[in-house]
């Protein structure tokens, strides 16, 4: 059998070391897209979307469900299985958070960039306030059933490092309300 030419090594190394890459981008640094249902309270509900199968969601908890682009239709039930409500909402984007509960979230850019002056930048946004409390930055508040305007969602956080970042860009998280007050108390040192 006769060896390899180089030229032929080299185009199967350079393929190798593509699919390597692009397999350490889809197993670790992907982000995922999906949808969540949370419950923030202490009480049990049940819940269906689009007449599928009925759900259980304890104290606390959230679950990943699959939606479909366009419409859908939510039941949600308390622990003794009546119905509270029935309702429909719209999904445009590819991640989102359905609030069963109608409790507050969070919303909380955080900025990125080079040179960026962090405490600057956040005095001059009008702030929310919460229990009493003024919290400055870009924050804003929901309670709506159904909400994608989000980059990151509840059960993830934001990356410790962007690269290639130019220009000032931020990224946007939703929170709980308590999850957001300890954030924010760890974050920014005011």
């Amino acid at each position: 059998m006769k060896s390899l030419s180089a030229p032929v090594k080299g185009l199967i190394f350079s393929v190798l070391a593509v699919v390597l890459a692009f397999g350490i981008y889809f197993l670790f640094l992907a982000k995922r897209n999906y949808y969540l249902v949370d419950n923030p309270t202490p009480e049990t509900y049940y819940f269906k979307i689009n007449n599928g199968e009925q759900k259980i969601l304890s104290a606390g908890q959230y679950l990943k469900v699959d939606l479909n682009q366009g419409k859908n239709n939510i039941q949600v039930f308390d622990q003794n299985k009546r119905m509270i409500y029935d309702s429909a909402f719209t999904v445009e984007k590819i991640r989102g958070l359905i609030n069963i509960t109608h409790k507050d979230y969070y919303i909380n850019n955080q900025y990125y960039g080079y040179g960026l002056n962090k405490d600057s930048l956040m005095a001059t946004k009008p702030g929310i306030e919460i229990d009493n409390k003024i919290y400055i930055g870009d924050v804003k508040k929901t309670n709506r059933l159904y909400t994608e305007d989000f980059y990151y969602n509840l059960d993830e956080d934001y990356d410790r490092v962007i690269k290639n970042v130019a220009k000032v860009e931020s990224r946007s998280k939703i929170f709980r309300k308590q999850d957001f007050i300890n954030y924010y108390k760890n974050y920014y040192k005011f």
